[in-house]
């Protein structure tokens, strides 16, 4: 089997590379056991020397790397070169923080010592998809390796080039040799993996088709997950919003990243007072986005494969038939590329696609409503649960909506991010489990009793 590069914005195919055999997988594993007992046992000291100097290059060869993402999966590349600065923050985030988050926590009881330890794994599989090519990799990587765990790495068949990237980045910042590792390998191998004994948990970021899979296999062998999986997330505008500001952040937070982001906004519920003086802003505004060669000054590329193009074409075709209204058009002009332009929806119901599912693409719909009160009822009205964002210009009131909704984050007046700082994570479809701050270094950690009489 081989895995190829292929530029979304030409069709060109780039480059191709075999794919591991069996065996080339089972001594990759081996490699990264035998790297394990020994990087377990390094200081903190010396892995944020390692992580520092791999920040140190994330912001060095930033264009280099950019360039990279840009070519195999379409984003613009200031916005490329932007995520892989994002990955030097979190870098340095963990080699900062990793033992304190990770040193021994006091407990008092009965004995004359107790204490909670934070012992590492061992080998961690990262399943990562295409979309932060870079970013959704060092969420894993950086607090993992701080950990004293190894990674090792199956990325999305489509961006073999981002992983490889990675993989050198690791090995140019200093890390012993098999300590992070690339599985250049497709879907169908991904339960070998996760059955091989060497393997002690598994963290994935995708569908959820994919993650049901994933936490089926990995609980059928008792292993650890964490699932990072779709969003649906709701955009609430109340009528005390400012229209101005929000409209701006609205189609930003619709329009990362061509709208492939988990945490992009979807379902923007708008109270009826204001909903006309919304739309008419928003849509001013997406109309004005320009796109073109991603390697160019644009605000946003193509998607990332045609196939995901015709998938979110018949999304909005069929939300159409149902009842949906077009305020924006846009969509596919030709059939041998994958850009797709924005456009919005509204008339938005239960029972449509753009109601229901998740839109991986630049296409906004909207849902009007009466008042806050149903504003909270069809934000929760959806199997996903990521994340979230609420625009008012009563902060009090704001808070008491963002407690209401049922994700795992939530936004007052701001675009939904992720940072190393604060936990990311869902509820519902969406997943379990939490990456980034110190939630996420705890994830891969045996969280050991010790008790001394």
């Amino acid at each position: 089997m081989s895995i190829k590069t292929i530029n979304p914005a030409t069709g060109e195919e780039i480059k191709s590379f075999t794919s591991d055999s069996p065996e080339e997988i089972s001594k990759k594993l081996e490699a990264g056991q035998a790297a394990f007992q020994n990087w377990r046992n390094t200081s903190f000291e010396e892995r944020a020397r390692c992580m520092h100097k791999q920040a140190d290059i994330l912001e060095q060869d930033a264009e280099k790397y950019g360039r990279i993402i840009t070519l195999e999966m379409g984003k613009p590349l200031k916005d490329a070169i932007a995520e892989v600065k994002k990955c030097a923050k979190a870098c340095r985030y963990y080699a900062d923080n990793a033992a304190d988050f990770l040193a021994d926590d006091t407990i008092e009881t009965t004995a004359s010592t107790s204490m909670i330890a934070y012992e590492p794994l061992g080998v961690v599989l990262a399943i990562m998809p295409w979309n932060f090519p870079f970013w959704q990799a060092y969420r894993f990587l950086a607090p993992a390796l701080m950990a004293g765990n190894v990674g090792v790495l199956k990325h999305a068949s489509n961006v073999p080039q981002c992983a490889l990237a990675i993989e050198e980045i690791v090995r140019r910042a200093g890390f012993p040799d098999d300590v992070f590792q690339t599985l250049l390998i497709g879907s169908r191998e991904v339960n070998a993996v996760i059955e091989n004994p060497l393997v002690k948990a598994v963290t994935l970021t995708g569908s959820e088709v994919a993650g049901s899979k994933v936490a089926e296999k990995a609980g059928s062998e008792i292993k650890k997950t964490v699932l990072e999986l779709g969003g649906s997330d709701p955009f609430i505008v109340l009528e005390d919003a400012d229209l101005e500001q929000a409209a701006e952040v609205a189609v930003k937070s619709r329009m990362v990243n061509t709208g492939q982001s988990c945490i992009a906004a979807k379902r923007f519920i708008v109270v009826e007072s204001i909903a006309d003086a919304f739309l008419s802003k928003m849509k001013e505004k997406m109309a004005n986005l320009k796109t073109g060669d991603p390697m160019q000054d644009v605000d946003y590329g193509p998607l990332a494969r045609i196939d995901l193009a015709e998938d979110l074409e018949k999304q909005v075709k069929a939300s159409v038939e149902k009842g949906a209204e077009i305020v924006l058009d846009g969509g596919r002009d030709a059939k041998d590329n994958a850009y797709f332009k924005p456009m919005i929806l509204k008339n938005v119901k239960p029972g449509m696609p753009a109601y229901e599912e998740e839109m991986f693409g630049p296409v906004a719909a909207v849902i009007i409503v009466k008042d806050e009160e149903e504003a909270i009822a069809v934000a929760n009205d959806s199997r996903f649960g990521l994340g979230g964002a609420v625009w008012t210009q009563d902060k009090a009131r704001g808070l008491r909506v963002a407690r209401k909704v049922e994700t795992g984050a939530m936004f007052v007046n701001a675009l939904v991010a992720s940072s190393p700082e604060m936990p990311f994570g869902g509820i519902k479809k969406s997943g379990y489990g939490r990456e980034l701050s110190y939630l996420g270094i705890r994830e891969f950690v045996n969280q050991k009793s010790i008790w001394v009489a």
